[in-house]
């Protein structure tokens, strides 16, 4: 059986959810006859913990270097790997992936599958690059974003609904530490100080305003349970002073923990008794599905693509955004009823079995790329007798 060769363009310095997602589909993606080579976007400066980690996995990738983030000989340099590479598809992560490759041109000879993971608005720039993909979107001949929410993000950006497809994020059931292994979590716990029996909240994001962690800073100032637990706070971006200045106002700067981005991040999760989700704009959040998969209770807020993934008390339990009343409620609730937690925590485990397995969504996207690739008129692959797998 001749393989179907998929160039995957991803710009990643770490496992970022879309990364992580991209890693996860490779060696199930292999088995059904689907070989993926991944190109990313590296500058000299910049160590990159996710180039590292596939050439660990034996994932053939390829960096090509820019000396910006405007460097337009990149567009040239993708044109020159994908002539090596002789790929049948190119598939495409986020706003810059998607207009270099509309830019290339490549898009006229090769099926082209772009997948939006939603939008952040953060600065005047991004807004302007999220205007970009009005024009490039419009080229793919798939669209692929990841919940029924975005689907108006994409509209409003003139990609037709015949062309979109929505296909959630995925994650691995085993995606905590090992039962019984504690010595991760008690180095960790030590290591910032956290006194043991102390409960933690866990967020974890791009600090960014559609991730509001400011409300959550508000929320752990409106606790009124017993507890005086701890908040840790992964990953970075603008917002950093925003947060570091709201908890000093409210008397937490001894309690909230700016851990900054981090890629092995499964000890954090072992060590959290909840995770809150307090973001204002979701698409199909990682962080959710982590959580779930992880074993630990989620509090998030009721917007985007989060209602459709998981159910209001079965789940999660589910808040209106900027109720920090609310939020602090839930909060309390989880750390202070051991059953709430239990259940919330069994239901969470099963649903990632059944509904967001990456097995499940590498059968789905396969199955796209065959139907892709026949309408395209592609020979090769017409011809070539399709192993169905059973994952």
């Amino acid at each position: 059986m001749t393989p179907i060769k998929l160039l995957a363009i991803v710009e990643a310095r770490s496992i970022t959810g879309p990364a992580r997602n991209l890693i996860e589909f490779v060696p199930l993606a292999r088995s059904a006859g689907i070989e993926t080579t991944v190109a990313t976007f590296l500058r000299k400066e910049n160590a990159n913990f996710f180039t590292e980690t596939l050439e660990n996995l034996s994932i053939p990738v390829f960096s090509i270097s820019e000396e910006s983030p405007y460097d337009l000989s990149t567009i040239q340099k993708l044109k020159l790997l994908v002539s090596k590479v002789k790929p049948d598809l190119i598939q495409t992560h986020a706003v810059k992936s998607h207009f270099l490759t509309r830019l290339s041109g490549l898009q006229r000879s090769i099926p082209w599958i772009a997948f939006h993971h939603g939008y952040t608005s953060t600065t005047w720039r991004t807004e302007l690059y999220n205007e970009l993909d009005r024009w490039s979107l419009k080229a793919a001949s798939q669209v692929v974003t990841v919940s029924h929410a975005s689907l108006g993000q994409l509209r409003s950006k003139g990609v037709v609904s015949e062309k979109i497809r929505v296909i959630h994020n995925a994650v691995s059931t085993g995606y905590g530490l090992e039962a019984g292994d504690t010595s991760q979590v008690d180095a960790l716990r030590a290591s910032l100080g956290i006194p043991v029996g102390q409960k933690v909240i866990l967020s974890v994001g791009r600090l960014s305003k559609e991730k509001d962690h400011a409300s959550l800073v508000e929320a752990m100032s409106e606790l009124r349970g017993s507890f005086s637990p701890y908040l840790l706070i992964l990953g970075e971006g603008p917002e950093q002073k925003t947060i570091v200045e709201r908890a000093r106002v409210l008397g937490l700067t001894n309690k909230v923990i700016l851990i900054g981005q981090e890629d092995r991040i499964r000890p954090f999760y072992a060590l959290a008794d909840v995770v809150v989700i307090s973001s204002r704009a979701e698409g199909s959040p990682n962080v959710l599905l982590e959580a779930l998969a992880a074993g630990v209770p989620l509090v998030a807020t009721a917007v985007g693509g989060i209602p459709e993934m998981v159910k209001d008390g079965e789940h999660a339990l589910l808040v209106p955004h900027g109720d920090t009343r609310q939020m602090a409620s839930s909060i309390d609730r989880i750390l202070a009823d051991t059953d709430v937690a239990r259940s919330l925590v069994e239901h969470g485990k099963t649903l990632i079995r059944t509904r967001f397995s990456p097995a499940e969504r590498a059968r789905t996207l396969a199955e796209m790329y065959e139907r892709i690739l026949q309408s395209s008129g592609n020979a090769r692959v017409q011809t070539r007798a399709w192993k169905r797998t059973r994952y």
